[in-house]
């Protein structure tokens, strides 16, 4: 059942339409994070990031499973061809989902080292991808 959204300060008004309300749409995810909205379906990404899966939820078809495993995906944008862009602290890179859904990785170093832990992250305005590189769980650099 929708629950109403309580606002604590007026400028958020701006951002929240009259009446809106919050709508759980899956449950059982050990740790959901990143999610991302298709306007083009009506759709929604998102990471299950501890339960290594990339899930998808749509008006019609509900949740379902888009990668298993997601290489412990996390942080996810778009960029403004649409694709997906994503971190990935198992392959240890930043990832695109190109238009035919191949996965393809963009960096995975920095100065000839391997990144450690990829996991926010943003596209800019003009297409540049701003990340975190925190050292999560890496023994070895």
């Amino acid at each position: 059942m929708p629950e109403a959204i309580e606002i604590y300060d007026d400028r958020m008004s701006a951002l929240v339409r009259p009446g809106a309300s919050l709508q759980e749409l899956a449950n059982g995810a050990v740790h959901s994070e990143g999610p991302v909205y298709f306007h083009e379906d009506d759709s929604i990404v998102w990471s299950d990031a501890h339960g290594n899966r990339l899930l998808h939820w749509s008006p019609t078809n509900n949740v379902s499973v888009l990668r298993d495993p997601s290489d412990y995906q996390s942080g996810n944008y778009r960029d403004l061809e649409g694709r997906l862009v994503a971190s990935s602290s198992g392959l240890r890179a930043i990832i695109r989902r190109e238009h035919d859904g191949e996965w393809k990785v963009l960096v995975d170093r920095y100065q000839g080292k391997r990144l450690n832990s990829p996991n926010d992250l943003v596209v800019k305005s003009d297409n540049t991808i701003w990340f975190t590189d925190p050292p999560y769980g890496i023994t070895e650099p």
